[in-house]
């Protein structure tokens, strides 16, 4: 066992810039999914209105999407390092609004708020995985990812159990305080990294200006290299109906099992816990690269079935259990299509192929929320049939992905391995 984890621990241990850029993550994504679940509870504290619930998601979405063209420019052309402890800070202080939110008449002011919050992680995350490949080598590379996911996982698991212990028995307001805090402590551990970036030359900087400029040569790279920009699309489509399906998670806690923001902080555990172990199973079946944009397809027709097990029952006990494995799916779906950005892009375009792989899965993301949300208000379909809806078309998606996708990057895959044998 220990061999097996040692590549982690020799990577945290002798690489000091990515153990700093790895501990503000670990410390700030604490925050968000400690504090997330108060959200939650402040808008079905002053509203039971399914759609209003529904509503703080896509507003989440929403804002990361509208603002990330702009944001992968600035990541490309400023200094990430700088960039992310102004986006900490900050996020530290809007955190700190969410306390002046007492009433169904101020609730606007967790929307609002909600929405710069999103704006500055927009900017913060491309700026933070366009940073890993220039903080370790190639060898380090996936396991920097690996580790990455696997800590995201293990802090939301923590994150969000104790966030929903704690939003119940502390109150929204000491948790809002705790969310803010750790983005000033993620901030410091940045401020002590070196994090190597390779600039724009003088022509660049001059061409891009304009901003406008700079995010159409973005898009402009991305449909002229679709070996990049088949990974640039899995997160979008895995999140297109599995959006919806994590959201749809909260109600069923609410109103099937009966278990309120304990139950949602266990079935938010389960998908935690899933998405850390997936990558590590997902390298695992899959031990070659060139295999990994076909492992996406599978990944999706994976976790639409098991979503639709989790949609049929009402057992906690088993709703746990195939969350767990559909989100393993997903998860070893994040870190593959990660990997394959960073080593396929330019430094220069890293930050901007990265904003629009964020702009692709907040939009999917958020049509996937609002249409699930609408549908429920409506009354539709019951909860657990619209689970079961929304989960067939995931795997219908990945069947999709199968035969359009796959082949596409199987014909690059014998291009490049022609190219390679002829050099």
């Amino acid at each position: 066992m220990l061999e097996k984890i040692r590549p982690y621990i020799n990577l945290v241990s002798q690489n000091r810039d990515y153990r700093r850029l790895w501990l503000s993550q670990v410390v700030s994504n604490f925050g968000d999914w400690f504090g997330i679940l108060a959200v939650y509870a402040l808008i079905t504290k002053y509203s039971d209105s399914e759609f209003l619930l529904g509503l703080i998601i896509v507003v989440k979405m929403l804002s990361l999407a509208s603002f990330s063209p702009f944001a992968g420019y600035l990541t490309d052309r400023f200094n990430r390092r700088r960039i992310m402890i102004f986006c900490d800070l900050s996020r530290s202080l809007i955190v700190l609004g969410l306390l002046l939110v007492v009433s169904y008449d101020t609730l606007w002011l967790a929307y609002v708020l909600t929405a710069f919050q999103m704006m500055l992680s927009a900017i913060f995350e491309p700026a933070k995985t366009s940073s890993i490949p220039n903080v370790t080598t190639e060898q380090e590379l996936v396991d920097a990812n690996v580790l990455s996911s696997a800590s995201w996982s293990i802090i939301f698991t923590m994150g969000m159990g104790f966030g929903g212990l704690a939003t119940a028995w502390l109150g929204t307001d000491l948790v809002f305080i705790i969310d803010a805090l750790t983005y000033v402590m993620s901030a410091w551990f940045i401020y002590r990294a070196v994090i190597p970036q390779k600039e724009m030359d003088e022509a660049e900087l001059r061409r891009t200006r304009n901003p406008l400029v700079g995010i159409k040569e973005g898009f402009r790279y991305l449909l002229d290299n679709h070996h990049v920009l088949r990974p640039t699309l899995a997160k979008g489509c895995f999140t297109m109906f599995l959006g919806a399906l994590t959201y749809m998670l909260i109600l069923v806690s609410e109103k099937v099992l009966m278990m309120g923001s304990i139950g949602v902080g266990l079935l938010y555990s389960a998908r935690g816990i899933g998405t850390g172990i997936g990558p590590v199973i997902g390298r695992r079946i899959f031990d070659h690269e060139k295999d990994w944009v076909r492992a996406m397809g599978f990944s999706m027709i994976f976790g639409g079935l098991m979503y639709t097990i989790v949609g049929l029952s009402s057992s906690l006990v088993i709703m746990l259990i195939f969350v767990f494995v559909a989100h393993a799916a997903s998860g070893a779906n994040w870190v593959m299509s990660t990997v394959l950005l960073q080593r396929r892009t330019p430094d220069t375009y890293r930050g901007r192929t990265f904003s629009t792989e964020w702009l692709l899965f907040t939009l999917a993301q958020s049509a996937s929320v609002m249409v699930a949300s609408w549908i429920l208000e409506n009354k539709w379909l019951s909860i657990q049939d619209a689970m079961i809806v929304f989960a067939l078309l995931l795997a219908a998606t990945g069947l999709i992905w199968h035969f359009t996708v796959t082949p596409n990057e199987h014909a690059y895959q014998q291009s490049a391995a022609r190219v390679k044998s002829v050099s």
